[in-house]
């Protein structure tokens, strides 16, 4: 795949091309992708994506910061794995979000990109205000002799796979199932804090890492067996996120005990990636019982790490 951005808007190829932002590049998007190709292969085109950084609903919606799947670093290099032959990336702006879709489709697909077939994502819509819809594309693709077709979606066990649904997944927790729709093992990458110690006083050592993860969707609360990368080097482990409830509740955070491990990496940033969820964040009546707790997550995690 070739990288084209904004400064080199412009293609001399005639192109099937479909739009969307991409986050997570998951099953659901190869399977667009797949369709992207043979739309391309019959009509003599090569095939390409159109996608935007930042997310649209934050130049839209100052307030609003929508969690993602992916770093702007994490989605480049995951688009560049689909089978397509270019990626046109696009920086959303102010003046791209006033396009009406019949501007954006005259000015920016046929007179930049050179788009023969556009391939809309069955949910998509793009122009100023979402206000058209697929009808409206046909309309002005006849116009500017841009074919307009609408792609499958991907369903698998009656549920569509996108981007939201696996959001969801991992907000209830649900980290394998979000996991096989990814495609690859969901991770996050942060640094390491200090915290209070509590996990050093059950002789479980923690290392704490820094909650605010740019705006990274992060699982919802709970114990996880996780893989950490420190320095390159890969090790076992079990994180837990919630609020500390034993201890009296407080701000959100993420703590990680690395198996097998004791070097100090305050300051150093890892990345987690998260496997199985062991069980939900409960409140115990002392410390005693919490460590009894923490010890039967560690017997479990190492039973799942066992049978990889």
């Amino acid at each position: 795949m070739e990288l084209i951005d904004d400064k080199e808007l412009a293609c001399r190829e005639g192109l099937a091309l479909t739009i969307g932002f991409f986050d997570g590049v998951h099953h659901g998007h190869l399977f667009l992708a797949n369709q992207l190709i043979q739309v391309a292969k019959s009509e003599g085109l090569k095939s390409a994506i159109l996608t935007f950084w930042p997310h649209p609903r934050i130049i839209l919606q100052e307030e609003y910061q929508p969690r993602l799947l992916n770093t702007y670093e994490e989605k480049r290099a995951l688009l560049q794995k689909l089978p397509v032959d270019y990626c046109v990336q696009m920086s959303f702006t102010t003046d791209v979000s006033n396009l009406s879709a019949h501007d954006f489709m005259e000015k920016i697909l046929r007179d930049k990109l050179n788009v023969k077939h556009l391939l809309i994502g069955y949910d998509h819509r793009f122009g100023k205000n979402r206000e058209e819809g697929y009808d409206d594309y046909c309309a002005y693709g006849k116009e500017l002799g841009i074919t307009v077709s609408r792609a499958e979606p991907y369903e698998e066990n009656d549920f569509t796979i996108s981007s939201s649904f696996i959001r969801n997944l991992l907000g209830v927790g649900d980290i394998e199932l979000a996991n096989k729709y990814l495609g690859y093992e969901y991770n996050i990458v942060g640094k390491v804090i200090h915290g209070q110690q509590n996990g050093r006083k059950l002789g479980f050592p923690t290392a704490n890492i820094e909650p605010k993860i740019y705006n990274k969707c992060i699982p919802s609360y709970g114990v996880y067996t996780v893989k950490v990368e420190i320095e390159g080097k890969q090790y076992k482990g079990m994180a837990c996120i919630g609020t500390r409830p034993t201890y009296g509740g407080g701000d959100m955070s993420i703590e990680v005990n690395i198996f097998d491990f004791s070097q100090e990496i305050y300051d150093e940033k890892i990345k987690i990636t998260f496997l199985h969820k062991l069980r939900s964040l409960n409140k115990y009546s002392n410390e005693e019982e919490l460590k009894s707790a923490i010890t039967a997550d560690r017997e479990k995690a190492l039973q799942l790490f066992a049978q990889e």
